[in-house]
């Protein structure tokens, strides 16, 4: 699949898998693995971008993949985020879909929404939201996207 159809139909949550089609190379070639794993890898859909225009050119839509954590003693020291463009020459494909029944916690702003969190269950993403302590975030129950059991978290830490 191309950027484009991963921006269209890939639901936010989602694990999207990435590749440039080359080989992967032996561990010993440090500096060619390294070159590889930057352009094939996995990570969970958090954010889509409509394009966004500026006065002298126009940046093409793109999405924004959450590929992990680093941490010490329980505190995430460094998170790496990745974002691609719809004009990427990547090879993308949806390894999971979220799993009906999960629960999204969702950050607006400035139009675009960002999932912060992907719960099993509202009260664990209740939980989540009042230790991490976000203002104005939102839950949204995967399969029920109408809206119907979908509702505002207004909890501040």
């Amino acid at each position: 699949m191309s950027a484009t159809t991963i921006i269209d139909t890939a639901p936010l949550g989602a694990l999207i898998r990435y590749t440039d089609g080359s080989p992967k190379p032996p561990a010993r070639f440090t500096k060619k693995l390294a070159a590889w794993e930057r352009s094939n890898g996995v990570g969970r859909l958090v954010k889509k971008e409509p394009p966004r225009p500026y006065p002298t050119w126009t940046a093409p839509a793109s999405f924004t993949l959450h590929e992990g954590n680093f941490s010490s003693d329980g505190v995430i020291l460094v998170t790496i985020m990745r974002s691609h463009s719809a004009d990427s020459t990547l090879v993308f494909e949806v390894a999971e879909d979220p799993k009906p029944g999960q629960v999204r916690v969702l950050l607006d702003f400035s139009g675009n929404t960002e999932l912060l969190h992907l719960a099993e269950s509202i009260t664990a993403a209740e939980l989540w939201i009042a230790k991490e302590g976000y203002r104005n975030a939102r839950l949204e129950i995967v399969g029920d996207e109408q809206g119907e059991r979908a509702r505002g978290a207004d909890l501040a830490a």
